[in-house]
C-alpha cells in the first residue's frame, strides 16, 4: 500500500515540475511562439506550396503540429530545426488559415495565422510609341500595358537591355507611360517593357520595337505620319478630275444622242459618209460613195479654188468607193467603173 502511494507521490511530482518549467520558460522566453511562412502568399490555382515552421529553442525535442482552421493536417518531431510541410493549393478553401502549434509536454504555443491569396499570371505587355518629331529633337512617348492579370502590376521600361525607368506600378488596367525627349541620332533604338504582379516567377516581356535613325531623313518611320496626308490629296486630286471631266462627257453625249440616224433592214447607220478629192501630178482620183439602203448616192464634187493642189470635203461616213477613169468632172456622173471596197484612213 505504501508503495502505490509512493509512486502516486513521485508522479504529482514530476507533473509539478513539468509545470514549474513550463511557466519557468514562458516567463524566461525560453519556449517562444514558433513562426509560419511561406516564400510567397500568392500563388495560382492547383500550385504547390510549402509551409515552414520553426520554434527558436534548439535543446529540445519538440512536436510540431500544422493546423488549417481547426483541422490538423500534419505533425513532425524534430530539435533545433524547421520544419516543413507541403500542400497544394486548388480550392478557396485551401487558402487558409493556416497555424502552427508546438508542443513539448504540457507546454503548447501557436503561430500567427498565415493565409494565401489566389492571383491571376499576367499576359504579355503590349508596347506602344509614339514619336514627334522636329529638326533637332524628338519626343517620345512609350505606354505599356498587360491586358489580364491580377492587379497591382508593376512595369519597367527597357531601351534594349539596360532599364531607363523605375518600377511604375499601376492598381487599375491603365498603362504606364514613359515620356523621353533626345536629340536627332543616326542610332537605330529598340525599346520594350516588362510587367510583373505578386507571382514573382511569372513576369513577362513585351515584343520590342525598334525606332529608325534619323540622321537627315526620316525615312521610312516619317512615312506613316506622311501617308494618310497623300493619300486625302490623292483623293481631292481625282475628285476635282471627276468633276471637270464630268460636264465634258456629258456634252458629248448629248451631241452624240441628237444626232439623226437612219435605220433600215441593215443595222448599217447611214449619214456619216466622207469625200476626198486629191489631185497629184496631174491625176485625178474620184470616189463615189454607193447607195446604202435608205439613202441617196453621193459623188464627189471638187471644190478646188484658184489652182488649188488639195481640196477636201469632209463628212463622217462608213463608205463603200468605186474608182472613176479620170475625166472631167461633169463626165463622171455617168461612168460605171469597176467597184473597190476599201477602209477610209483619216
Amino acid at each position: 500500500m505504501w508503495k502505490k502511494s509512493f509512486l502516486v507521490f513521485l508522479f504529482s511530482l514530476s507533473i509539478q515540475k513539468v509545470a514549474l518549467d513550463c511557466e519557468r520558460m514562458r516567463k524566461t522566453n525560453e519556449f517562444p511562439s514558433p513562426s509560419l511562412h511561406s516564400q510567397t502568399d500568392a500563388v495560382m490555382r492547383g500550385q504547390n506550396v510549402s509551409l515552414s515552421c520553426f520554434q527558436q529553442n534548439k535543446s529540445l525535442e519538440i512536436t510540431y503540429f500544422l493546423f488549417r482552421n481547426e483541422k490538423c493536417l500534419q505533425t513532425q518531431d524534430r530539435k533545433g530545426e524547421p520544419v516543413t510541410f507541403n500542400l497544394t493549393v486548388s480550392e478557396a478553401h485551401d487558402l487558409g488559415p493556416y497555424k502552427c502549434k508546438v508542443q513539448v509536454a504540457n507546454c503548447t504555443k501557436y503561430s500567427r495565422p498565415f493565409n494565401f491569396t489566389f492571383v491571376d499570371p499576367v499576359t504579355a505587355p503590349v508596347l506602344n510609341i509614339s514619336v514627334i518629331q522636329t529638326k533637332t529633337d524628338r519626343y517620345i512617348a512609350l505606354r505599356c500595358i498587360s491586358f489580364n492579370g491580377s492587379l497591382p502590376i508593376d512595369y519597367i521600361f527597357f531601351e534594349k537591355n539596360t532599364t531607363i525607368s523605375p518600377v511604375i506600378s499601376k492598381n487599375v488596367r491603365k498603362p504606364a507611360e514613359l515620356n523621353i525627349t533626345e536629340s536627332n541620332t543616326a542610332e537605330v533604338k529598340e525599346y520594350r517593357c516588362k510587367a510583373k504582379n505578386r507571382l514573382p516567377d511569372h513576369a513577362k516581356y513585351s515584343q520590342p520595337v525598334t525606332i529608325p535613325s534619323t540622321g537627315g531623313d526620316c525615312g521610312p518611320f516619317c512615312l506613316q505620319f506622311l501617308l494618310p496626308g497623300l493619300l486625302l490629296v490623292l483623293i481631292v486630286i481625282i475628285l476635282i478630275l471627276v468633276f471637270w471631266m464630268l460636264p465634258k462627257y456629258k456634252a458629248r453625249k448629248a451631241m452624240k444622242d441628237s444626232a439623226p440616224r437612219v435605220y433600215g433592214n441593215t443595222p448599217m447607220e447611214a449619214g456619216i459618209y466622207a469625200n476626198v478629192c486629191e489631185n497629184q501630178a496631174g491625176k485625178r482620183i474620184l470616189f463615189e460613195i454607193l447607195p446604202v439602203p435608205g439613202l441617196e448616192p453621193k459623188q464627189c464634187v471638187s471644190s478646188a479654188q484658184d489652182g488649188a493642189a488639195y481640196s477636201q470635203e469632209i463628212h463622217y461616213a462608213a463608205p463603200m468607193f468605186q474608182q472613176v477613169a479620170p475625166r472631167d468632172q461633169e463626165g463622171s456622173n455617168n461612168s460605171k467603173g469597176g467597184y473597190v471596197y476599201s477602209e477610209l484612213v483619216f
